[in-house]
């Protein structure tokens, strides 16, 4: 298999790569044999289909793919479509292409509808019309292959949900986990209690809103959208809801493209924006914060359960999947622990606590929704207190890693969905989308029998900072296209995606999509010359263009091309961005110069090998803050790791030495942490990369002469997993890691 990858995904020097790469599929198929040639459309070509199949939607779609108009078998090429029992996986096809014919089987209309997709991307990839001949053999490594989409923070439009679908399908996800209802608005109308989106549909801008507004004056996409504005009672509110019938409309058209809809009515937390229209469903009878999230519904009053019940009565009739998701996170349980009711109702049960009160909500769910031939999903935090085995748990906790573990104990299905990973509202990066594709679905640890209930993994994109579909499109792409690799292929091969993604940044184009555009690099922040130094980047593709600015404005489409260098001989910053020929512009990155002498050696006399390493156990917001506290222990480490000793869920670490570099020379470094650090050498600081954030690569340069150098490397972890590395390259050659070697004490 990975000779085929290689063969389909090489780059030829001197040719360009769609030349040299005829099938760039993402997710890359199970099996794909190459071969030579080409499968022509024209005037003659004809589709043909079976007298008693239901494949109208396919068919359909392969015309307006193809522009075929010939439906009956005529003397030139044909399009086949049919079913092939002996397939083993609802959703497999296989796909035969050749210059007198294309036959795509399915087991099923699904099997078919995800090799139409592997079908558009050869056609969207090459010349119109001239599909590479080639043999598939295709189907999914897992059942749950999911994106999810928040629209209560910030409201999107049915035909944005539409354009969202379609990139489902064409990545052959099948599970689109749409999350409805939250504090910030209830979008789906429920004819039963009118108010949920009369009035909980709509509010006015919060501080999250502020926050966008702030940063739509650099990036227009921040921008809050004026469709979804309006005055209501003399205020400006915001907001919106989908009525039963869009949510039809929706449904049916994910369908025909065999994506499944499963809906999020999050409760008993989150549950703000229905609380305000109906307050008895507190325990309190109104809506407030407690010490961390917003006031849940109350579990010990029968209200409640009616209310949920009429609602997901009406979710029941609107969703056809058999999935139907509670929620049931992050629940601020302080009323119910001061609620006489709850009290009473925990003595009657026999109910210990407020996490087995929650447990009591959860399982009086799940008994409904099983009476209604639905199964129940939540989001981890179910396990607390217990849950049935019938209910799948949606692992996002990164932090609880127990979590995945206790659920397989217990028999539950799980999803994968990791906060570290697949949270697509975190900042992407440099490594975001390797981050994701190196995601292992089943965890280490876990027996072979217990591997048969991880159902596959799911991203989310939580839109409390993501306020306009250009946003959106940002966050997610293309770091759905590496989820779905992982989900699908399940085959680790980075270099041959990476390849094969180049590709589709053209498509994401044509599809019009707002893509994050590739990273820029051979370059770092934070810069400095001797006497000069000469500032060239490499183009991730030729029709990209990089253009630069000087005096601290951005980037625009008429400011100058960056061409093939900048000589820079004075300190100075510029900003630099990529566009595409459509006018897209990428990340805008902020390079400053300053002229430094190189450093001079200090003595390494006398000094051992390593690092001494100093850790604080506590949680800090920043690295300077560990200067005022007392180290609780020191050790010894041969790079900048975190010993495996250190188990403390928050921590700050100093390591301090010195690095013997082995020439003189301009040194770049390169600093990925999570949470956040500072680098500094030779006394002079070279990366500032702290605070509390999800894993950021910042970068840097010092000029060293050859020899030892004073090293200062400060790490804080805030707690739900950790990532650090340091890497270095010397006068602009391919970052690498440090070697041990150069570390001593």
């Amino acid at each position: 298999m990975k000779k085929l990858l290689i063969l389909a995904c090489f780059l030829v020097s001197g040719m360009t790569y769609a030349q040299t790469n005829p099938y760039p599929l993402i997710p890359y198929p199970a099996s794909l044999q190459p071969s030579t040639g080409f499968f022509e459309v024209n005037a003659s070509t004809s589709l043909v289909v079976p007298a008693d199949a239901s494949l109208q939607s396919q068919v359909n779609q392969l015309k307006s793919l193809l522009g075929i108009t010939r439906t009956t078998a005529g003397s030139g090429n044909r399009v086949i479509l049919g079913y092939d029992a002996s397939l083993g996986n609802e959703e497999a096809y296989t796909l035969e292409v050749n210059a007198s014919k294309i036959k795509l089987l399915g087991k099923t209309n699904t099997g078919i509808n995800r090799g139409i997709q592997s079908l558009r991307q050869l056609v969207m990839a090459g010349a119109a019309k001239k599909i590479p001949a080639v043999t598939i053999k295709d189907q999914p490594a897992y059942a749950w292959r999911g994106m999810h989409l928040d629209v209560s923070r910030h409201f999107f439009t049915l035909e944005y949900l539409k354009k969202y679908v379609d990139q489902l399908a064409f990545y052959k996800f099948n599970k689109f986990h749409l999350h409805l209802t939250d504090d910030q608005g209830w979008r789906i109308e429920i004819k039963k209690y009118p108010l949920l989106t009369q009035e909980g549909a709509w509010r006015t801008l919060n501080n999250q809103d502020s926050t966008c507004i702030a940063r739509s004056k650099d990036n227009p996409d921040f921008a809050i959208d004026p469709r979804f504005l309006k005055m209501k009672d003399g205020k400006q509110v915001y907001g919106g809801f989908y009525t039963q019938e869009q949510i039809k409309e929706l449904v049916a058209y994910a369908a025909e493209r065999s994506v499944e809809i499963v809906p999020e009515i999050d409760m008993p937390g989150h549950m703000m924006a229905a609380i305000r229209q109906y307050p008895f469903l507190s325990c309190t009878s109104d809506a407030g914060w407690g010490k961390t999230f917003s006031t849940p519904i109350c579990p010990c009053n029968e209200q409640t359960y009616q209310f949920a019940e009429d609602v997901f009565n009406e979710i029941f009739a609107l969703f056809p999947s058999k999935y139907v998701h509670l929620g049931a996170d992050e629940v601020e349980k302080t009323t119910w622990a001061n609620s006489e009711a709850c009290k009473a109702l925990m003595q009657k049960e026999g109910i210990k606590n407020v996490e087995e009160l929650q447990s009591y909500f959860v399982h009086r769910m799940q008994k409904f929704f099983a009476s209604k031939g639905k199964q129940l999903i939540g989001w981890d935090e179910i396990l607390e207190g217990g849950i049935d085995a019938s209910a799948i748990v949606m692992y996002w906790r990164s932090w609880v890693k127990k979590a995945p573990y206790q659920a397989a104990q217990n028999g539950n299905a799980i999803v994968m969905t990791p906060v570290s990973t697949l949270y697509f509202d975190s900042p992407p990066g440099i490594q975001s989308v390797s981050n994701v594709y190196n995601l292992e679905v089943v965890p280490e640890g876990i027996t072979p029998e217990q591997a048969k209930l991880f159902m596959g993994a799911q991203a989310n994109l939580w839109t409390e900072f993501i306020p306009s579909e250009n946003r959106a499109e940002y966050m997610y792409m293309p770091r759905m296209t590496a989820l779905s690799e992982v989900v699908w292929t399940n085959k680790k091969d980075f270099a041959s995606y990476e390849k094969c993604l180049l590709q589709h940044y053209p498509i994401m184009e044509k599809h019009n999509i707002h893509y994050r555009l590739p990273d820029l690099t051979g370059f770092t922040e934070e810069n400095v010359f001797v006497d000069k130094a000469t500032l060239s980047i490499k183009k991730p593709l030729e029709s990209y263009t990089l253009r630069y600015t000087t005096d601290g404005s951005l980037p625009q489409k008429t400011s100058p091309e960056l061409g093939k260098g900048l000589t820079i001989t004075k300190p100075q910053t510029i900003k630099v961005a990529a566009f595409t020929s459509t006018g897209l512009r990428g990340d805008i990155y902020t390079l400053k110069y300053q002229q430094q002498a190189y450093a001079k050696p200090v003595s390494a006399s006398g000094k051992k090998p390593g690092l001494t390493g100093s850790l604080y156990k506590k949680f800090f917001k920043m690295t300077t803050l560990m200067k005022q506290e007392k180290a609780d222990s020191t050790f010894t480490v041969s790079n900048v790791v975190v010993p495996k000793t250190v188990t403390a869920p928050s921590f700050g670490i100093q390591f301090r030495g010195l690095i013997n570099v082995p020439e003189t020379g301009v040194y770049s470094f390169f600093y990925t942490c999570d949470d956040g650090g500072i680098l500094r050498i030779a006394d002079r600081m070279v990366v500032d990369n702290d605070g509390n954030h999800f894993p950021i690569e910042k970068s840097g340069q010092v000029a060293l002469q050859k020899g030892a150098h004073p090293f200062e490397a400060d790490f804080i972890e805030g707690g739900g997993g950790f990532t650090l590395t340091l890497k270095y390259s010397l006068n602009g050659s391919d970052p690498k890691e440090v070697p041990d070697s150069w570390f001593m004490r």
